[in-house]
This record gives structure tokens, C-alpha cells and sequence, in this order.
């Protein structure tokens, strides 16, 4: 379950409260961490409200209370420190009693910790109406930042600030999400009346005095569910603070980089382009040849442009006849080629010029029938696709014509007396919330005073107060019993540790990924850079084109623009390209280039890889930053 440096980055509220919750569903031993502290909690609150609605001194629960809160807080520690160690050392499932002692020896730092934030709390909720409590949110890493052991206790907030960096605003927004503790108590209420209610109806036990019990009337009650929704929601909270450290680490530190920058090896600078090459560069076609076709030297002016599909038809068929290709009138594509709308014409031009180019400057026949050739499957497939389009938004228009008022259809017209309409049908959801709403009502409808039998004082042996309090051990009993399930399970599950580990990031992944050459993560954009520029210099360009556009994808993933996966496909990372919106059109440019020369098999010159070379230059050199990372 360890995550890799190079897969780090950062994460809004939402995502990290849904990876916390993910982390406590699949960790057993987060809850076994927090949950002593949880139980404790929930029972010395429940001492505590007894002995203050019985009138007894409060010495005693005060004091057992107290001592449940500060070993909730090193519970808190503890499943911090095995949070951290879940997700950064990679080496499996922690164990439980490598993070009990880290706890205990930071104690004293964890104890300080839970009374600065007892303190800093009740400020906040005084001075501001509870409004400060959730605006004021870097606090909520204390037990984790102390776990660390950086920084002074007496500026434990300063040092929680510090840490999180720019994940500040995370940290507020987690801190908002958290409120979904009140729908949990809510649902926790309803699920227990249910049981109980299920439980009289199907087995026949008298539980009148539990269904009393179990109201929001009952003080008890209400504060039992809110010590249980607090206790259920204590492994998430070590594991949206532990989140957002490595969060604001990964703002602050770059650790997506940190990995793959320490294997950085120096490249050599590349040599510029000389004249040659950027006369190559400023003829670049459109259509993503990869065959360098430098321009004649001695022509004195360019052709003149396309200037609509029918001219473009004709000059291609010009080409076609001097090259003894086939002949244009038995070709009907020739012929289709002058439907193509104005839209087009563009991609028109930067076709004729590379045919004319090729047939007439270069004297390449085969390379022009060749580039002839796709053009004409291209047109075609545009063709058809605009005539779908077309055929499409002329059934549109058909269908909002026929759904205006003026073509409805009128009734006809009756003489006769009106029959007696029947009563409007309810919908399927008008009568199921009826149904709902009824069944509830019975469900939960206390039964009248007057109709139950009068109960004589001397009927029954038990009183009411003695109910309550046995029914609060009994609560209190199938927790620890619960406690005591989860803790076996997670010690019979776990395994030793080596003595003295850290905490840093793991690069295990990273080495992993190095064994896969055809993996783009394997290497750094430099690395495959410079594999590129070795290749070329032994003359396998094919190869150092496909270096040099996996140091393209290597480089996007890392500054965000696309989510590398070695199940997509090429065009799959251009239609997810969130990088500056002017680099779009190179990086379709390069995609079509790569594909030509890997796939489709065409010879790629030195020139070409200069081209392609000159291409990825702008896009390997700077990292900006992804729009909304």
C-alpha cells in the first residue's frame, strides 16, 4: 500500500478526506490504535453524566475523564506514526507495537499537545461563536506534527503552520468536511431504533423501556451517540492529518521530483540548428511527415495558396497525371475532394504544397503518390463524417420545426356530455415517500399512557435508574468486547518491522520502474533526452524520436498536464491535456509525428530528428505549473 515519490501530488479537500476514509477501511491497525482511547472516552463521559444527574462528587469522574482524554491523545500519536509509516516506508502492513512505542516516547510531547489544543480550542469557541473552530484548522496536525519531533512545543501552531505550507486551505476544508459527524449521528440513532424495533416485532421481546431509552429526550442517550460518533470518526481524523502533511510536503518539497532528480545525469548540451535547420523548421507540414523537405533555393516566390476545394481538386490531380499515378477520372475521391467545406481549406494547402514539393522540386514521385494517398483516405473519412453531421442537424431542425405549437395536433371535438374524469394517478414516487412516510409512522408511534395497563409499585424488583445503568455497562461492555476483536486481529496479522527504519520517502517504485525500458517514468525527461541524442549520433533515428517523445510524456506527467498510464493510448493523452493551451497544437503536431515514424514505419532522416528534436525543445526546457494543480 505504499505510495511512490513519483506518484505524490497534490490533492484538493475532498480527495483527501475520500483517501482517508479508504485508508481506515482497508487498515485494521488505525483502529486498533485509536480505539482504546475512543472507549475510554465514551465511558468516562458516561461515569461523568451519572454522577452529575445522581448528585455524586466529581472528583473521581472528573479525573477518570481526564485521563481518558490524554490517552485518547496518545492513541492519536500513535496512529499517526503508523499512518506515516503505512504510506512512505512500503514495506507492507506496519506493525502495531513499532507505533505504540514511538508513541510512548514522545509522551510527554503528545500530553503538552492535548493540552494546548484543550486550550486553543475553548479560546477559539468563546471568542468566536465556534466560527474560529472552523476557519482556524492547522491545529488539526498537532498530533501528527508532534510525532515528527521538529520545531519547539511552545509554537506547536506556528510549527503545524509551517508544515502544511500552502495546504493550509486543505487543511480548513477538511476540517468543514468533517462535519458529516452530525448525518453519522443522525443514522446511528435511526439504525438503533430500528434494531430495537425489529427486535420487538420479530422475536416478541418487551423492549418498551430500551425504545424510552433510546430517545433524543434522553440526555444519556444523546450524549452516548455523540461520544460513539466521535470514537468512530478518530482513525479518520489521524488519517487526514497524517494526509495532509504528506500533502503540504509534497507542495512545499516537490517530492514527485525529489526521487527522479537525485538520478539526474549531466547531459551535454545540444548543438544549436544551423541555417539549414531552421529553414527545415519554418516549412514544417501539417499533415506530420517526418521526411525532411528543405525548399528549393532558387525559387523566387511560393505558390500561390489554395483558394477552395475545387482548385485543390485539380492540382492534385495535376500531380497525379504528371506522376503516372491513378488516373483522376477513374478515382472518384478526386472528384469528392471539391465538397469539402471552407473550414478545410487550410489543411487543403499544406497538402498540395507537400505533394507539389515532393513531385516537382524533389522529383520523389513515390513519396508524393504516397503522401497523395493518405490525403485522399483523410478527405474521405472528413467527408463522410460531415455528411453524418449534416444528415444529423437536419433531423434536429426537422424535430424542433414539428415541436412548435403552430404543427401540434388539436383534439377532436366532442358533442356529447363529458364522462366523469377518474382521479389524477399519483406517480411511482408520490406513492412510495406516502408509503414510507405511513410505514414510519407506525413504526415509530409511541403507544398512549391511558392504553398500557397500570403498573403496580410493588410489580416489578428493578427500577428504571437501575435499567439506564445497566444498560450503559452493557454499551460500555460490547465496546471493550469490540476492542478487544479488532486488536487480536490486527496483532495476529502484523509483522516485525527492521529496528531503526525512517520515515523518508520510499523510491522502491522508482527502481521497479527503472527494469521497464518501455515505461516512461522509468527515466527522467533528461535521461530520455540523452538516450535520444546517442541514439541519433549511431543513426537510429526511429529509436531517438521514440526517446525523445517518452521524454515528452515523462515530462507532462510531472508537471501535471497529463496522468501517464501505460494502458492509453497516445491520442488518449492529448484529449486529457490540461498544460498551457498554446502547447496543445505542438504536442498534437508531435503525437502525429511519433506515430508516423513508430508505427507507421516511416523512414526518419536526420533532418527529421532534428525537426522532431527542435519541436520538443520549448516543452522539455520549462516546467509550468498545470492549470488547478
Amino acid at each position: 500500500m505504499a505510495v511512490s515519490a513519483l506518484e505524490l501530488r497534490p490533492r484538493n479537500g475532498v480527495a483527501l478526506m475520500d483517501a482517508a476514509l479508504h485508508l481506515c477501511a482497508r487498515s485494521t491497525g488505525v483502529w486498533a490504535l485509536t480505539l482504546p482511547g475512543g472507549a475510554a472516552v465514551i465511558g468516562a463521559m458516561m461515569y461523568l453524566v451519572e454522577a452529575v444527574r445522581m448528585g455524586r462528587p466529581l472528583l473521581w469522574p472528573s479525573l477518570l475523564f481526564t485521563l481518558a482524554w490524554f490517552l485518547r491523545g496518545a492513541s492519536q500519536g500513535a496512529a499517526c506514526h503508523h499512518v506515516q509509516a503505512l504510506l512512505l516506508e512500503g514495506q507492507g502492513e506496519p506493525q502495531v507495537w513499532t507505533s505504540v512505542k514511538a508513541a510512548l516516547g514522545r509522551l510527554p510531547s503528545l500530553f503538552f499537545a492535548v493540552s494546548y489544543l484543550l486550550g486553543l480550542n475553548a479560546l477559539l469557541l468563546m471568542l468566536t461563536l465556534g466560527l474560529g473552530f472552523l476557519l482556524v484548522s492547522a491545529q488539526s496536525v498537532s498530533f501528527a506534527a508532534v510525532m515528527q519531533g521538529r520545531g519547539t512545543l511552545w509554537r506547536l501552531y506556528d510549527q503545524c503552520s509551517r508544515l502544511l505550507g500552502p495546504a493550509r486551505a486543505t487543511a480548513t476544508t477538511v476540517r468543514i468536511l468533517m462535519s458529516v459527524q452530525v448525518l453519522v449521528f443522525f443514522n446511528l440513532h435511526i439504525a438503533l431504533n430500528f434494531a430495537l424495533m425489529l427486535t420487538r416485532k420479530l422475536v416478541g421481546i418487551d423492549l418498551t423501556f430500551a425504545e424510552r431509552f433510546a430517545s433524543l429526550d434522553n440526555v444519556q442517550w444523546v450524549l452516548f451517540l455523540v461520544g460513539l460518533t466521535f470514537a468512530l470518526f478518530e482513525p479518520v481524523r489521524a488519517a487526514a492529518s497524517t494526509l495532509l502533511l504528506v500533502d503540504g510536503r509534497v507542495r512545499s518539497e516537490g517530492l514527485d521530483l525529489l526521487a527522479s532528480v537525485q538520478q539526474l545525469p549531466e547531459r551535454n548540451k545540444s548543438r544549436p540548428l544551423g541555417a539549414r535547420g531552421a529553414a527545415v523548421l519554418a516549412v514544417v507540414l501539417g499533415l506530420g511527415l517526418l521526411v525532411g523537405t528543405p525548399a528549393r533555393a532558387d525559387e523566387a516566390e511560393p505558390r500561390a495558396p489554395v483558394t477552395s476545394a475545387r482548385d485543390a481538386s485539380q492540382r492534385l490531380s495535376g500531380v497525379s497525371i504528371a506522376c503516372e499515378g491513378p488516373a483522376p477520372e477513374n478515382d472518384e475521391r478526386f472528384a469528392r475532394m471539391a465538397e469539402l467545406s471552407a473550414a478545410e481549406r487550410g489543411k487543403l494547402d499544406r497538402l498540395v504544397r507537400a505533394v507539389e514539393r515532393q513531385a516537382y522540386d524533389d522529383e520523389d514521385c513515390d513519396s508524393a503518390l504516397l503522401t497523395l494517398e493518405r490525403g485522399l483516405t483523410q478527405a474521405t473519412g472528413t467527408l463522410e463524417a460531415q455528411t453524418r453531421a449534416n444528415a444529423r442537424a437536419a433531423a434536429d431542425r426537422a424535430r424542433d420545426i414539428l415541436a412548435r405549437p403552430e404543427f401540434a395536433v388539436a383534439p377532436p371535438r366532442t358533442d356529447e356530455a363529458e364522462e366523469p374524469t377518474a382521479p389524477p394517478q399519483m406517480s411511482w414516487w408520490t406513492q412510495f415517500t406516502t408509503w414510507l412516510a405511513n410505514l414510519l409512522e407506525d413504526l415509530f408511534k409511541r403507544e398512549s399512557p391511558s392504553a398500557s395497563p397500570p403498573v403496580s409499585p410493588t410489580a416489578g424488583l428493578v427500577s428504571g435508574g437501575q435499567m439506564a445503568d445497566a444498560l450503559v455497562v452493557v454499551l460500555v461492555g460490547l465496546t471493550v468486547a469490540v476492542l478487544g476483536a479488532v486488536l487480536w486481529r490486527a496483532l495476529r496479522k502484523a509483522r516485525p518491522l527492521e529496528e531503526g527504519s525512517g520515515l523518508d520517502v520510499s523510491t522502491l517504485d522508482a527502481a521497479t520502474l527503472a527494469r521497464d525500458p518501455a515505461h516512461a517514468l522509468s527515466r527522467p525527461p533528461e535521461g530520455w533526452a540523452q538516450l535520444a541524442d546517442e541514439l541519433a549520433a549511431r543513426g537510429n533515428y526511429r529509436e531517438a524520436v521514440r526517446g525523445l517523445y517518452l521524454a515528452l510524456l515523462s515530462r507532462l506527467h510531472r508537471d501535471g498536464a497529463i496522468l501517464y498510464d501505460v494502458t492509453l493510448s497516445n491520442w488518449d493523452y492529448l484529449r486529457q491535456f490540461k498544460g498551457r493551451s498554446e502547447w496543445k497544437p505542438r504536442f498534437r503536431e508531435l503525437t502525429l509525428r511519433f506515430d508516423f515514424a513508430w508505427y507507421g514505419n516511416t523512414p526518419v532522416t536526420s533532418t527529421g530528428y532534428q525537426e522532431f528534436r527542435a519541436l520538443t525543445a520549448p516543452m522539455l526546457a520549462s516546467a509550468p505549473e498545470a492549470p488547478g494543480a
